[in-house]
């Protein structure tokens, strides 16, 4: 059941383990090794997640209303260093969410992004407003609920309401069908047109592939179903109305982290999480595996540093996040 290590040209367990990035241990011991969360090395390693240098400088710019800079604007005005984009980066390195300084912007944004009436999160304050509001983004409501239940708030009602805008209003139309002339499409084209934007349907999958099996309902079981159905057909990255061409070069770039932006990595993480093995999924992975470097690892090759808090890895250099993330993907992929 080891198949997925003969593709790889290296062990690099040891490299990824070691205690300099304890996020990527973390990672590396729960979802490669298999280790219980509660081993006494896992605990340790997601202790040690909140007292790195590279959590300690994000926190260190927040407000204590659980912010970063000007509360209005904590998605567009400081984009990348605004409050919204911290918290995907938390999340997506393990954060602790019963960590009190967490849970402030768990409220924050809960209070001032998320439209009170339709679940959605808004990319400018509401300040705890509802209505049809058209600052609601599928991209954004996503990678907010997704962020949430990472943090523990599966059980929240608000989050509850999250996922329902998901069911709900999320579309996977492929450039055929009519679009509603209601809220929300109305006031977005970008985002779904004819076309449902690629990043939006992303984000939704990985927020509804966060949810336990055991907590998922028909209407999730089904909007997961469809979603999926309409990144296999596109093969990942691909036209679907023609195959031999690549609908975003940036998707075959390899970055960390993604933030409102994807690429074959991110998607496959997702596809495999949701248990599908589809051999419209080869070519992404072959793609994959043909980025691995002679010494095993993988390279970021697409990044938004310089404008985060701090950096995150080098840009065309060996990258712990990428070669971990590909890991995981080829163990689950090839099992």
């Amino acid at each position: 059941m080891d198949n997925w290590k003969s593709i790889l040209k290296n062990d690099l367990i040891n490299w990824l383990l070691e205690k300099n990035n304890p996020s990527v241990r973390y990672f590396t011991l729960v979802d490669i090794l298999d280790n219980h969360k509660q081993n006494i090395e896992v605990l340790e390693s997601k202790r040690q997640i909140m007292k790195s240098d590279f959590v300690q400088k994000i926190i260190s710019k927040q407000n204590s209303r659980g912010y970063w800079f000007e509360p209005e604007n904590f998605y567009i005005k400081r984009k990348y260093k605004g409050t919204v984009w911290n918290f995907i980066i938390l999340a997506e390195i393990g954060a602790d969410g019963s960590d009190s300084r967490i849970k402030k912007t768990c409220e924050f944004i809960l209070n001032n992004s998320q439209n009170k009436e339709s679940g959605g999160f808004a990319y400018y304050s509401l300040k705890g407003g509802g209505g049809a509001d058209p600052k609601v983004l599928p991209c954004l409501t996503g990678n907010m609920v997704w962020c949430m239940i990472r943090f523990g708030y599966i059980d929240d009602l608000r989050i509850q309401k999250g996922i329902k805008w998901i069911t709900t209003y999320q579309r996977f139309d492929d450039g055929k069908q009519d679009l509603p002339k209601n809220f929300p499409y109305i006031k977005h084209i970008n985002c779904f047109g004819k076309h449902s934007c690629h990043m939006g349907v992303v984000k939704s999958l990985k927020a509804l592939s966060e949810i336990p099996e055991e907590k998922r309902t028909k209407d999730v079981l089904k909007t997961i179903e469809n979603g999926v159905e309409y990144l296999l057909k596109h093969h990942i990255y691909k036209r679907s109305h023609d195959l031999s061409e690549v609908s975003k070069p940036s998707w075959l770039q390899l970055s960390f982290p993604h933030m409102y932006q994807t690429d074959i990595l991110e998607i496959l993480d997702i596809l495999i999480k949701l248990g599908y093995k589809d051999n419209r999924m080869q070519d992404a992975i072959d793609i994959l595996i043909s980025k691995q470097n002679k010494d095993g690892t993988w390279n970021l090759e697409r990044t938004f540093n310089g404008r985060f808090i701090t950096n995150i890895e080098t840009k065309g250099k060996p990258s712990k996040w990428i070669t971990l993330n590909a890991v995981r993907v080829l163990k689950r992929y090839f099992n």
